[in-house]
């Protein structure tokens, strides 16, 4: 008995769970204000990924596409990269940063991006002299890596290209805070701000969730602004919530301009939110208020309430971004739940050497697996040949129908979830998060025991 952490060598994917490296980097991009992604590749780069968003949150985002056509994989695109930008430029009399991401076509034909960019640059000063606009190259070919990837690599690049140098300081704390949703943005800050800490947010995609105003005008899009990012470096310190969305740019930061970095842990659960409070205390020097010892103490009796009587002991299996996959692991254990198997579904190979799953491997005392490059074949044949028998799946919505041929309860987590209303504007990180994903799990085996009539008659006994 023990953890087993292995690596999928595949020869193609059948069910993936994740999109693709420039994905990601759109997701990042829309996190700026001002800001439209230009991605050069095919049409259908941009338009399914918009799509996958829309999905989501229920909202449409401006994404920019070069639009190649056969002639271009010939020839090279960098001339539809020119076009592009200056369309944009025109167009929107506000812009002020376009990330340029690559795909896979271009990148096999080897576009030029950087010295596009010089040529861009030159034109943008003889035709728009008083526009001051940023282009940032995105490298992310889509035949390696992952929307997760693509997400770092996006907010990594839009640091280096505008934080160029240490100015006065600030007195804020940069904040990273990964691929989480507004409703996570917004309880983050409600923590900071009982706390006293001014931050920033790289990427602040809180009015992703947007009010419909008076004049019947509906305004979606990031709050980061071309400012917070060139300020960076005068920040007091910096706290990424990811290792792998936004931990390289602290990263950056801490070698570049020395500006202290901690990286996790990602705060899923109890445990893993008290760190990240204590982390926060000690980068800024804050204490930790009693509102959030009291917001803690409601949590961890709600969960008490739940854990004994009908977590302990069941077995799940989870999939996702790994640091999603991974702190969703460690909340697990604080409830009595099992993890038995958790699958990442790219090809990086950090995974494996994660200081967080290697803990993992010396706390668990049943069979687990972990399973870096896989699909959601691997969750579905797995159930089905009956190599794991989860009591209950967690992951994001691609993962249905495995949940739903075989029986098994599902709880909605991470990206993208579309078959249930208005769970991206619901914390899953936090003391609240921790709360309200308790119960979410609680629900889903309620509604399962009444429809499976499965020991249905303990409810009448709680």
């Amino acid at each position: 008995m023990g953890c087993e952490i292995t690596s999928k060598d595949r020869a193609g994917v059948i069910n993936p769970m994740y999109d693709c490296q420039p994905a990601g980097a759109q997701y990042a991009g829309i996190g700026i204000k001002d800001c439209i992604p230009l991605v050069h590749g095919g049409q259908g780069c941009t338009m399914f990924v918009r799509l996958l968003f829309a999905q989501h949150f229920k909202e449409n985002f401006d994404i920019a596409s070069t639009s190649l056509h056969e002639d271009s994989a010939v020839f090279g695109g960098t001339k539809r990269v020119q076009e592009g930008v200056m369309v944009l430029a025109k167009r929107y009399p506000d812009l002020k940063i376009i990330p340029i991401i690559t795909t896979c076509s271009t990148e096999v034909i080897g576009d030029d991006i950087e010295g596009t960019i010089n040529a861009c640059y030159k034109a943008l000063k003889e035709e728009l002299p008083d526009r001051k606009i940023h282009l940032v190259p995105v490298h992310t070919p889509s035949f390696k890596g992952s929307q997760v990837s693509g997400y770092d690599e996006c907010v990594l690049s839009c640091i280096k290209t505008l934080a160029t140098h240490k100015g006065k300081p600030s007195g804020k704390l940069n904040v990273f805070p990964g691929w989480v949703n507004p409703g996570d943005l917004g309880l983050l800050k409600h923590y900071l701000s009982e706390m006293g800490v001014e931050a920033t947010y790289f990427m602040d995609t809180e009015d992703f969730d947007s009010p419909m105003l008076p004049d019947k005008t509906i305004h979606t899009h990031g709050r980061t602004t071309v400012e917070d990012l060139a300020h960076a470096p005068n920040a007091l310190g910096s706290i990424a919530l990811a290792r792998y969305e936004g931990g390289r740019a602290a990263e950056y930061l801490k070698t570049e301009f020395e500006v202290p970095a901690i990286v996790g842990p990602t705060p899923y659960g109890i445990g893993n939110t008290d760190k990240l409070l204590q982390n926060i205390a000690a980068l800024t020097g804050k204490e930790i208020p009693e509102s959030l010892v009291k917001e803690r103490g409601i949590a961890l009796d709600a969960l008490q309430d739940l854990a004994h009587m009908f977590f302990a002991d069941k077995k799940v299996a989870i999939y996702g971004h790994p640091d999603l996959v991974i702190g969703l692991a460690e909340f697990c254990l604080e409830v009595e739940l099992k993890p038995v198997l958790l699958l990442i579904g790219d090809d990086s190979s950090k995974y494996k050497k994660d200081p967080r799953l290697l803990a993992l491997k010396e706390r668990v005392d049943w069979d687990m697996e972990v399973v870096c490059n896989s699909d959601l074949w691997d969750l579905e044949s797995r159930i089905r040949d009956g190599k794991v028998k989860p009591d209950l799946i967690m992951g994001h919505s691609k993962g249905r129908y495995v949940a739903m041929d075989a029986n098994i309860p599902m709880v909605r987590v991470g990206f993208p979830t579309f078959d249930r209303a208005g769970l991206y504007r619901h914390p899953t990180i936090g003391y609240r998060g921790a709360m309200l994903l308790g119960e979410a799990i609680a629900n889903a085996m309620f509604v399962h025991m009444e429809y499976t009539k499965n020991k249905e008659w303990l409810l009448n006994t709680w």
